[in-house]
This record gives C-alpha cells, structure tokens and sequence, in this order.
C-alpha cells in the first residue's frame, strides 16, 4: 500500500484544488436558474475523465441533464467496475444559515464545507482521483467504467432510459457507489441495504382566495389549520404510521440481526447533543439504529401556506402546502405506498376544504448480499486500509437507482462510502472531512485490487 500513499501525498494539494473547483459550480438540478451551471459541471468532470486516463469519454445527453460517462478496458476477459456518482447538489437554501458561501469552499478544522463537499461531489471525485492514482502508477487491475449523472437529486428521471438503452455500454460485474455514510474513522462500515422512497406534495384549498381573519374567521375552515391536523393524523401514539396497510410488506428483521445492528458502536448521548435535542423521537420498540435503517418512516420536508413575510399580515389562507418523504423498507414498493398514502389521504379530507396529491418520485428499497466477491473484496480493502474489519450497516437514505441496475443490468451494487452521518447532507453547512477524501482514495485502488484476485 505504499505506492498508494505515496502518490496521494505527492499530488494532495492539486486533488484538493480540483475537488475545490468542482464544488464551485452550483449544479443544483431541482432550480433551472442552475441550469448552465449544471452543464459545466458535466463538461469538468468530462475533461477530470479524460486528464486522469479514461477513453471513450462523453457528455450523454438525456431529455434531462447530461450523464457523463468514460472507461478503461484493459483486458476484455478481466472483470469489470461500473462507478456510478452525480454531480448534481442539493438547493444551498437557506442561505442565511450558512457560516460559508455554499459554493465557495472552505477549510475548517479539517473539514470541507461546501454545498455538494460530501453529497457527491467529494466522494464521486475520490473514484476519479483513485483511477488516475491507478493509471500513473500502472496498478490498475481490471475494466472501469464511469456514469455520474446530473439528477440523482430529483429522482434521475432519465437515468432509466439511459440504462435500458446502453446495456452493452454498462455491461459490467458489479456497480460501485460512494454515496453513503460510514459509522466513524474509528469504526468504519459497510452498508448492506438501502431504504426505498415515495415523494409527494399534498394542497388543501378552501376559499377561493386569501381572506380578512377577522371579517372571515370562525365561519370559513382554514386550509393550514385542517392541513396540520390531517399530517398529525398520520402517526398514532406509539408514533407508527397510521396509514391502512402501509406495514403490510414490510419484512421484520430477525432476532439475530436486530441484536447484530444495535452492536455497532453507538451512544445516545452524542447523538443528543451533536442535534441539539432533548429526547429522541420515533416508532416505539425499536433503537435509533433500527429506526433510521430498518424501518418505515414518514416526514414532513417543508409545510407553507399564508403570509409568511416580515410583519403581520392577518389573512386566513385560501391554500396551504406540504412536501412529505416516506423511506421504505424491504419489500416495500413505492407504487403501492404512493397509492395507498393518495387514497388515505384524500379520504380523511373535511368536506370543508379540496385535497389534491402530486406525486413527485420515487426508488425500491435494496438489500446488498454480504457473500459477493465484490463485497468481500470491499471488506478486506477497508480492513486493510483502516487496520480493522467494517462493520455492517444498513443505510437510511435512498439511491434509487441500486433497484435499476440490478432489474436492467443484472449486476449486484457495493456501497463503499466515506461519508459521516453528521456531514449535514442536503443541509446548511454540509461538509466533508478533508481525512475522509484522501483515506477513500487510498482505499478504492485496494478494492479493485482484491475484487481482481477474488474473481480468479
């Protein structure tokens, strides 16, 4: 491993100014003002391709923002790695919470802040900083082939199209992903499942425009009032989700396995204090761990309706709003949970007020298999890395398109990520630690290392 850290101590500070050039773009998906800075940013990672030794590299146009995609065979009979990441970023707002500019990176205590520094720029561009460490120093092992995409953060609409129609292109044997979290430097980890997702909007109208409180109040229902109390409605008091059937598929984990997950190094009150909560909150019966990976959820992502400016302004609103995620859980399917949220929802309506329900998108919940060769070949290059075993973990966030390769591709997903669940994705001030981006790069060439011997 010494050839490795050698060469990422020689061209640290040029891999850092790169990752700091990339996170100045602000390739946010979900705003078209971003939409020229979303393309330059497929065009830089397309040139960082082509700079670190990839061929056939193009900028794929999409009905959506671009996929970017290169490779290196080497041998055509050696296995291959399909690196999947996005360029895309979350919206920085609110800005006025931000310590630093989201798009001007900054260093503090050794950690990256940035919009984008963690969620996936930084550990997207460690892939192509390791191939490049791969292609200098005449190490690399097998066949590599990248696709970041530009809309993983509004659900990769067009990611799906692409992959059915460039089977032969994508053909690989396993995709590799750092996209996720790790539980600590002190105790690395690795993710062995992924929850599903329904996004959706809900409206609740009632006049047909804002009227005077005061004229109007107490003889016409309040669209916000009976918008907070339907959302309240959806968790009972053991805080489970009181939709119809929304637990019917849902696969309990054993006895075993529960005992397994709550063994992974934890403490309940650093995870207090690090939120700046008084108590914990969540489905009754179950650890925090279990919580946030293995079981259902439902939240309310941002609720609006009325004045909201500065001052008062005395209005009963005529519409009021909610975005709401559900995380889903084996065997959970996001079609029939989107269906079965619209149906209880429109039918615990008043018929005071009109309810409308706007699916957004959504992704299958996946479980990775531990046997695999490539996991294996994963566990050993982070025990060689970090000097100790990872511990397995199941992830709370969703990547939807894990369910797409493995139903288009046939090929199985390893989750190999650097990042901290306190790096405050798709939050102000999201950071990455500067000792992360490098340890991954020192660690994926020992992936690719031991996934070629293990495929012997």
């Amino acid at each position: 491993m010494s050839f490795i850290k050698n060469y990422v101590a020689q061209h640290e500070q040029r891999m850092l100014d790169e990752l700091f050039d990339l996170l100045r773009y602000p390739s946010v998906s979900a705003d078209p003002k971003y939409k020229a800075d979303v393309l330059k940013t497929a065009e830089f990672v397309a040139t960082k391709l082509i700079e670190a030794g990839a061929e056939n590299v193009e900028v794929c146009q999409t009905a959506g923002y671009p996929i970017v995609y290169g490779e290196k065979i080497i041998d055509a009979a050696k296995p291959t790695v399909l690196v999947y990441g996005h360029y895309d970023v979350q919206p920085p707002d609110p800005l006025e919470l931000w310590e630093t500019p989201p798009f001007e990176p900054t260093i503090r205590d050794g950690k990256i802040f940035a919009r984008g520094a963690c969620d996936d720029k930084g550990q997207f561009y460690m892939h192509v900083k390791a191939f490049e460490l791969m292609m200098q120093t005449n190490s690399l092992p097998c066949n590599i082939k990248f696709m970041i995409e530009g809309e993983e953060e509004v659900g990769s609409d067009n990611l799906g199209d692409f992959v059915k129609q460039n089977k032969n292109k994508l053909k690989a044997d396993v995709v590799l992903i750092s996209d996720t979290a790790m539980i600590s430097m002190e105790h690395p980890s690795l993710e062995t499942g992924l929850r599903g997702l329904s996004y959706l909007e809900v409206e609740v109208t009632g006049p047909n425009r804002d009227l005077h409180s005061g004229v109007y109040g107490g003889a016409v229902a309040n669209p916000a009032t009976i918008l907070t109390k339907m959302i309240a409605s959806l968790h009972d008091d053991n805080n489970r989700i009181a939709i119809p059937g929304f637990y019917d598929d849902v696969i309990n984990l054993s006895d075993a396995e529960r005992d397994a997950l709550n063994s992974a190094p934890y403490d309940d009150a650093e995870y207090k204090a690090d939120l700046g909560v008084n108590e914990l909150w969540g489905e009754n019966g179950y650890s925090t761990f279990e919580r946030t990976g293995t079981r259902p959820t439902l939240e309310v992502n941002g609720i609006w309706g009325g004045y909201i400016g500065e001052g008062a302004k005395t209005v009963l609103p005529s519409k009021a709003s909610a975005k709401i995620s559900m995380r889903l859980v084996p065997n959970q399917g996001s079609a029939k949970i989107t269906k079965l949220f619209t149906d209880h929802f429109l039918s615990i309506a008043p018929p005071s007020v009109k309810v409308k329900v706007t699916p957004h998108h959504g992704g299958e919940p996946v479980v990775t298999p531990t046997d695999s060769v490539a996991y294996k070949a994963a566990q050993q290059a982070i025990a060689e890395s970090f000097g100790k075993e990872p511990i397995p973990t199941r992830g709370g966030g969703s990547i939807p398109i894990v369910a797409l390769f493995e139903a288009e591709l046939g090929i199985k997903t390893v989750l190999m990520g650097f990042g901290l669940d306190s790096d405050n994705l798709h939050s102000p001030n999201e950071k990455y630690d500067i000792a992360n981006y490098f340890k991954g790069i020192e660690t994926i060439p020992l992936f690719y290392k031991y996934f070629d011997e293990l495929s012997k």
